[in-house]
């Protein structure tokens, strides 16, 4: 079977896989389906050790990171090259009256072209050249690229020197859980083995970046995000006395329209910027229905990172905190006058400014205020941390709760905000020219695309940061011991919420490549791969990287 087709093949029974990232056995279920496929591949049938099914720890749905790798004949070499991807798929719910298709690209694709479709979406649909289905382009055909490949080289293996490790993992939607657990294997076998990691490459899926886009797109790290929290405490007060109070879901509402789409958190690194924070959620705290005004409302956003350190990021996460909360008091107060001189009665005494506290902050305050020492209040946070995650609450439910427990010990009646850290935290990553070896792999590898670019004619460029989250960011961390530093010490409870093996990325420090196959619409009911590129052309580019880096 030629190599695309067994490719589009694989894709396919994949895509028949449904492992939406948290369903009861979905996640299970890839990973069953990617080791038996892998397994029954001769060379692996006759190597089984090959081959390795590292089970998460503590995780009820039986998830597993599933791992093989090749040694190449041509001669001894400790160089080894990491492929990765992840298994899971975002849900099938947004496909509506589709959903029952979502894992069957032929019914999927008949029963889309009996909708009303954009011409440019039906002109590809029927061209043959796009295959469709959840997950067909983020990112099971960049697994099936690679298990093509392997098996490919299983019967090439004295064309190659050194090692090609492949890595994929469940959890990588949300938590990245798969890839922190999996960088125990990525040691334990360059330890036993005596293995080099040169690099890794993603293939995680890449699309145009802008209408008529021409170009095909290879990404030099990955970026990093956080996710910035902001609790506020409010006064509340009856509807009729409204001005008496301090509403913090107006507050939270104030903090997001300065936050939300705002370029002038996009931090730039090279010349390429992130894109501006985008708020996840926000909600107030209120438990009924009353006429009451909310004392307690929250909110987070995704805030991606180029470079900037965390304590730079946060100052100015709270000037913009403190700003909003000023402007909502100034409006309190202005509007009370009006009111005031409409019903010619004295304005409500104004309320004093709100306060901004970080979570550092807070549990110094708290420490002070109680006779604690700072220990003992982690040590309590913490505690409540492992309480409610032991129940199934999320980690960043978790947090807030920490938070509040805090406030409340704090005994402040006044209105505030406490901003924090809750997971996840992805770290940023991509080759420095700053930094020689880094450099030197750069030039080297934007040689080798150029050279393959001209041969094929398509039009490569080459950025620094693959601009979704991904689960490169945990191969290599570029942020400094102080910007670690503050995140832990703002993060609630991080060694429970979110235990990361900094030592172990740090020592790995895997430079953390995106090839990608290329699509549209991911994350959309309209999600597809285009099968030309991602099944023709990118397998011969990754054999290009073997043959320029492993022989």
């Amino acid at each position: 079977m030629a190599l695309a087709d067994r490719i589009e093949q694989i894709t396919r029974d994949f895509v028949a896989v449904k492992s939406v990232n948290g369903s009861p056995h979905g996640e299970k279920d890839a990973a069953d389906f990617l080791e038996r496929t892998l397994r029954t591949i001769p060379y692996f049938a006759a190597h089984p050790e090959c081959v390795i099914r590292q089970e998460l720890r503590g995780d009820k749905l039986g998830r597993a990171n599933i791992f093989a790798y090749l040694t190449g004949t041509l001669r001894p070499s400790p160089r080894t090259i990491i492929w990765h991807g992840h298994m899971d798929t975002v849900g099938t719910e947004d496909y509506g009256a589709l959903e029952p298709y979502a894992a069957d690209p032929d019914a999927l694709c008949e029963a889309m072209l009996r909708l009303d479709l954009p011409a440019e979406m039906r002109a590809e649909l029927t061209s043959g050249d796009w295959l469709v289905g959840r997950g067909a382009c983020d990112m099971k055909s960049g697994g099936a690229v690679f298990i093509a490949l392997l098996e490919y080289l299983s019967t090439r293996r004295e064309t190659f020197a050194g090692n090609i490790l492949l890595s994929l993992n469940p959890v990588e939607e949300n938590e990245h859980t798969g890839m922190i657990q999996g960088l125990e294997v990525l040691q334990r076998l360059a330890e036993a083995h005596g293995w080099q990691y040169s690099f890794a490459i993603n293939n995680d899926y890449t699309c145009p970046l802008y209408a008529d886009d021409p170009h095909r797109y290879i990404y030099t790290g990955a970026v990093g995000k956080l996710l910035p929290c902001v609790y506020v405490q409010g006064r509340e007060t009856h509807v009729g006395q409204c001005f008496e109070g301090f509403d913090a879901s107006v507050a939270v509402a104030e903090i997001v329209r300065a936050i939300n789409y705002n370029t002038r958190f996009c931090d730039n690194y090279g010349g390429e910027y992130t894109l501006p924070p985008s708020v996840l959620k926000m909600q107030d705290l209120k438990t009924h229905y009353n006429v009451q005004t909310a004392k307690e409302a929250y909110c987070y956003f995704n805030f991606f990172v180029h470079a900037k350190p965390t304590a730079t990021i946060l100052r100015e996460f709270c000037d913009v905190v403190s700003q909003a909360l000023a402007l909502v008091a100034a409006r309190i107060r202005h509007e009370s006058e009006l009111y005031a001189e409409l019903m010619g009665q004295e304005a409500a005494p104004a309320l004093p400014q709100p306060e901004v506290l970080t979570y550092a902050e807070l549990v110094a305050r708290v420490a002070k205020h109680t006779g604690e020492t700072v220990a003992a209040v982690e040590a309590a946070a913490l505690a409540q941390a492992r309480e409610l995650q032991a129940v199934g609450t999320d980690k960043r439910a978790c947090a807030l709760a920490v938070v509040r427990m805090l406030v409340q010990k704090l005994g402040v009646q006044a209105p505030l905000a406490v901003v924090f850290f809750a997971a996840p935290y992805c770290p940023y990553n991509t080759l420095r020219q700053e930094v020689p070896e880094e450099a030197a792999l750069y030039n080297k590898l934007t040689a080798m695309v150029q050279a393959f670019a001209a041969e094929t004619g398509e039009q490569y460029e080459v950025k620094q940061f693959f601009p979704s989250l991904s689960d490169s960011s945990y191969l290599k961390i570029n942020d400094d011991a102080a910007s670690v530093a503050v995140l832990q010490d703002n993060m609630p409870a991080m060694a429970e919420l979110y235990p990361l093996p900094l030592a172990t990325m740090q020592t790995l420090n895997i430079p953390a490549l995106n090839f990608g196959v290329y699509g549209k619409d991911a994350h959309k009911w309209s999600e597809r791969v285009y099968k030309p590129y991602s099944f023709h052309t990118l397998p011969q580019l990754i054999l290009r990287a073997v043959q320029t880096f492993l022989t």
